[in-house]
């Protein structure tokens, strides 16, 4: 089992023309998840995995990539304002290495600068509670990089 590990736009060359996607987001305590509509039109939250060990981690995203039919996932790439990678996005990419071992399905990395601070903006200003911010930033920052990509992949399409 060979995954492949790439750029969102050579991923997507690996994934069948319809089918849902599964975004991530990964923090250090906690892996936001979202999901795409069969088309890839839109986004949407499913839960916030609460880290214990990679192979608990794993088995979770891959049950609910099994659940949901996805062909593919789209992996938060955290890199600097400057597009350099710092130790975020090594662990990142370690995550995606291990993570490609457990899965044939192809890997998109989609840089997702300033996608937690978007999120962050956008639950302030709906007057979310610092509390609940804390609960759902993550599974929000997932929806936000889904469908950032799903967007580009879209416009691509379109061009």
């Amino acid at each position: 089992m060979r995954t492949h590990i790439l750029p969102l736009i050579e991923a997507a060359a690996h994934w069948p023309a319809r089918g849902a996607l599964l975004g991530l987001d990964l923090g250090t305590k906690t892996i936001g998840v979202a999901v795409s509509d069969p088309d890839r039109r839109l986004a949407t939250g499913v839960e916030t995995v609460w880290r214990k060990a990679f192979t608990a981690d794993a088995n979770r995203l891959m049950r609910l990539a099994a659940e949901r039919d996805v062909v593919g996932f789209v992996l938060g790439l955290p890199v600097n304002m400057d597009g350099s990678e710092g130790p975020s996005a090594q662990s990142a990419r370690a995550f995606a290495r291990n993570f490609a071992k457990l899965t044939d399905r192809a890997i998109g990395l989609w840089d997702e600068r300033l996608s937690t601070a978007a999120v962050e903006r956008e639950l302030i200003a709906a007057d979310v509670s610092r509390a609940n911010r804390a609960r759902v930033i993550d599974e929000h920052a997932a929806i936000f990089i889904l469908q950032g990509a799903l967007d580009r992949l879209r416009n691509l399409a379109g061009a």
